[in-house]
């Protein structure tokens, strides 16, 4: 069942826009044209100019002066900024999980691991990303801590849009696969330090790809 049939028309163009953008299908520095936008999707402007409002609270979209709607570029700021939150809080919630996690939520944590391994064969990164997700979501379940569950899904649409950057680079599947192993393994074991560690370095090695990758969009040099 497609749940998108039951929400309101704005909401369905609202997310059709962000997933394009998340995924990018809509291009950092891409205009939003809303004429073209209306037509692509077969409505009229007044929900395009709605989601467009939306996403730029998100921040997904900026305004430019006399342009208009654009893409909200990747930079190297707002990717620090991001992450340097998530570091902190996925190691706090690795930490956690080793006191809490139930034996359910281990062999949970034990199968998103396997399933994630099996997606990085399909070579589809939205498959790949959602898999990721589902094991993280494991994690921060886990901690039973409901503000800190909060406090990671705010940052969700931005981590899943570097994250999609980051999953796009084939060469780093196998390297994720062994970070989320070590992940599992320091949980099993109830080794916070090496829990947090595993969890910080999971995330400093993403910063690095995708910090790469922003920098040879720009033409910048890579260090």
């Amino acid at each position: 069942m497609d749940m998108s049939e039951f929400l309101p028309l704005r909401d369905v163009v609202f997310n059709t826009l962000r997933k394009a953008i998340l995924t990018g299908e809509l291009k950092p520095g891409e205009r939003l044209m809303e004429i073209h936008l209306a037509n692509r999707l077969g409505v009229s402007r007044t929900p395009i100019r709605e989601a467009i409002r939306k996403l730029e609270l998100e921040g997904l979209v900026i305004m430019i002066p006399r342009r208009g709607a654009e893409v909200a570029q990747i930079t190297e700021k707002s990717l620090k900024d991001v992450l340097e939150v998530r570091r902190a809080l996925d190691a706090l919630c690795a930490e956690l999980a080793c006191d809490r996690i139930s034996e359910e939520g281990m062999e949970d944590l034990k199968e998103a691991c396997a399933q994630f391994e099996k997606a990085t064969k399909s070579k589809d990164a939205t498959v790949i990303a959602k898999a990721d997700v589902a094991l993280h979501d494991i994690i921060v379940a886990a901690t039973g801590n409901q503000r800190l569950v909060q406090l990671v899904n705010n940052l969700a649409e931005q981590m899943y849009r570097y994250r999609f950057v980051y999953i796009k680079d084939e060469s780093q599947h196998e390297r994720l696969i062994e970070e989320h192993r070590m992940i599992y393994e320091s949980i099993r074991k109830k080794d916070k330090e090496a829990a947090a560690r595993a969890a910080k370095l999971h995330i400093d090695n993403q910063e690095k790809s995708v910090m790469k990758q922003i920098r040879l969009d720009n033409g910048t040099k890579v260090k």
